[in-house]
């Protein structure tokens, strides 16, 4: 579909619980957040005929996120139905990888497409500390379990925070395994608003230090805006994921919707419309399809993270939006 300035949007995220068995800094609290109840989030059946409505307007990718996608109940068959749905090219699915070892097999019988592991550290002790939770050993296998499974792509997600990370050592994952390693600028929401972020030239800086000149390499690798160098001797790709410093919003072609059944239209902004609300109030296809419809011509032309008096910008944290 195209929107209001002409971007053609065909991938939406979608959001199908805010529940986490991790608690990273920059996500929740250390003690949780209140969550959402069960009944509130949408069900399957409901994701799935919106799913429907969505692929009618032209959106082919759909990528299931969290909180951690894998504490749902079902998921596994969520991704075999929304395969199922004309129109849906793809799904994927992004994961902390603490459970992955129990889906991974259900997952690619069920015909996903890709995975993107989220892991910002190489080392267990910072990763204790990041997480809040002492999980690095299982989530250290079940990457290496899924690289050698081999039968569906893989990225890491990392995102930058501190030289206490030790970047180089996340990046050899791609040296060691068919594995693109993408950094990912922190984005300045919720509790994210308390970090900063590495710039993407200071990190090409600190990896062409350990392992020699990176070379941009002119490749699209998945749904989102990365921008990805080789290595020599490596197996996967590096990329950048640079929203703030080097914003991609002239060719955004994505939007969001929470477990709740909000589809928001931009990250930044509480901008979008309550698609539960006419779910459950009876609302028909072509009634659904025009919300959504009417949304998407209005989505933002550009976030202003940064910029004074920036608007409605979004109160919710990450595990509340979805990831």
């Amino acid at each position: 579909m195209i929107d209001g300035t002409g971007r053609n949007i065909d991938y939406i995220r979608i959001s199908i619980t805010d529940r986490c068995n991790l608690r990273c800094v920059y996500c929740m609290p250390e003690t949780g957040v209140q969550m959402t109840s069960h009944k509130e989030i949408l069900t399957f059946d409901e994701i799935i005929r919106l799913c429907g409505i969505f692929a009618s307007l032209g959106i082919k990718k759909i990528k299931l996120t969290g909180g951690e996608p894998l504490c749902r109940i079902g998921v596994d068959d969520l991704v075999r139905d929304l395969k199922a749905v004309q129109g849906v090219e793809q799904v994927t699915l992004t994961t902390n990888a603490v459970e992955l070892d129990e889906h991974l097999l259900p997952l690619y019988e069920a015909g996903l497409d890709a995975i993107n592991i989220s892991i910002d550290t190489a080392d267990p002790a910072l990763y204790k500390r990041l997480t809040r939770r002492d999980k690095f050993d299982e989530v250290m296998a079940n990457i290496k379990m899924a690289a050698e499974f081999g039968k569906i792509p893989l990225k890491i997600n990392c995102v930058p925070m501190t030289a206490e990370q030790k970047l180089y050592d996340v990046a050899e994952f791609a040296r060691n395994y068919n594995i693109h390693v993408r950094f990912i600028e922190m984005m300045p929401i919720g509790f994210g608003k308390e970090f900063s972020f590495i710039s993407r030239d200071a990190i090409i800086e600190l990896l062409e230090e350990r392992f020699g000149p990176l070379t941009a390499a002119d490749v699209s690798l998945g749904n989102g805006p990365a921008e990805y160098y080789s290595i020599p001797g490596f197996k996967g790709k590096i990329g950048f994921i640079s929203a703030v410093s080097h914003k991609f919003c002239q060719t955004c072609n994505r939007v969001r919707m929470t477990a709740e059944g909000y589809l928001k239209t931009c990250l930044q902004y509480d901008s979008g419309v309550n698609l539960k609300a006419c779910l459950r109030a009876g609302g028909t296809d072509a009634e659904l399809k025009e919300l959504i419809a009417n949304a998407i011509n209005e989505k933002p032309l550009s976030h202003h993270f940064g910029d004074e008096g920036d608007g409605d910008s979004e109160t919710k944290i990450m595990s509340q939006i979805g990831g």
